[in-house]
């Protein structure tokens, strides 16, 4: 079973308490009024969903019940790293390292988490 760290309640928990809330650190326009129908349906509806890694939103939904984000590999399903709602996005720098830091577990037979 995937065991997801909610960074509130300080512990390791089933996948099943939890909910995928989509597409982390999404900027709101800042006049939806103003907006065609088709842009607004682009920026309603459409997300990035690229193979690898992905910021995301997850809600504690069976617990605590707050959001957080996290750095998700989709590729091997591991969580690189997961955060409290409202702080900064990781750079992509740190993002590579966490990468890197993954690949060099799976080298070493490690988990890579």
């Amino acid at each position: 079973m995937l065991l997801i760290h909610c960074p509130y309640c300080k512990s390791d928990l089933p996948e099943l308490e939890f909910a995928n809330a989509g597409e982390a650190h999404l900027v709101r326009p800042a006049d939806m009024s103003d907006m065609s129908d088709a842009d607004f349906a682009d920026y309603f509806f459409v997300r990035d969903n690229p193979k690898g890694v992905n910021l995301e939103r997850w809600r504690h939904a069976h617990g605590c019940g707050r959001f957080f984000n996290a750095v998700r590999d989709t590729v091997s399903d591991k969580f690189l790293k997961v955060y409290p709602a409202g702080e900064p996005r990781p750079s992509d720098a740190e993002v590579k390292a966490l990468l890197e830091a993954q690949a060099e577990g799976r080298k070493d037979g490690g988990s890579g988490a």
